[in-house]
């Protein structure tokens, strides 16, 4: 039975591989027929607000992609997970032993390090995107007072492009951060609701 159960347990791991995949590459696919169809106007948002919107973007696909994928976790994975957990307390003899219960702290800090997982990650990634745009407005200004140095203030256009560098970046990173809060804070939740279940479940089953 030992190995059959082995056997299903790979069997299963493998399944879940192959799902996961899957619906990268269909979200992957989507991305990318998004980006070709809004293209022009990206190039132009990029052009008017520099190059520290590239780096804006990286850290905002890299946060979504993270949050993405714990909202994929906690819907297909997190069942098996809380199942794993409940049959390994269930082989446990003597419950309230001081042996028992040292094998249920480590089963909650495994499902607790499994549940928050990429959660810090997300939230420093939230934390970073506002100062990459003052990093940007930063930037912006230095070429505003370029151009007031080789020019003074009569050419308008150019101070105008520093202008753009200056605001642009500032605005992406507010917007994807405050995009990241609300659900980095669900996340959070999500987790804490988890790892207390299975606590609680594991109590129960004393």
């Amino acid at each position: 039975m030992s190995i059959l159960n082995k056997l299903s347990s790979i069997i299963g791991k493998e399944t879940d591989l192959k799902q996961s995949a899957v619906s990268l590459s269909i979200l992957a696919g989507l991305v990318l027929i998004i980006f070709f169809i809004i293209a022009g106007d990206l190039r132009e948002f990029f052009e008017a607000g520099g190059p520290v919107l590239w780096g804006i973007l990286l850290v905002t696909m890299i946060m979504w992609t993270l949050i993405i994928e714990r909202f994929w976790y906690f819907k297909n994975l997190m069942p098996s997970l809380t199942n794993g957990a409940l049959n390994q307390w269930s082989a446990v003899s003597n419950k309230g032993d001081w042996y028992s219960m040292r094998i249920r702290d480590q089963i909650i800090s495994e499902v607790s390090a499994e549940t928050r997982k990429f959660i810090l990650t997300i939230e420093t990634m939230m934390q970073i995107l506002p100062l990459l745009g003052l990093l940007g407005t930063v930037v912006g200004m230095i070429k505003v007072f370029d151009v007031m140095t080789f020019f003074g203030t009569g050419n308008a256009r150019l101070m105008a492009s520093g202008v753009s560098q200056a605001t642009i970046p500032t605005m992406a990173g507010l917007v994807a951060a405050i995009s990241g809060l609300y659900i980095a804070n669900l996340l959070k939740r999500k987790a804490e609701d988890e790892i207390n279940k299975i606590a609680d479940q594991l109590t129960i089953s004393e």
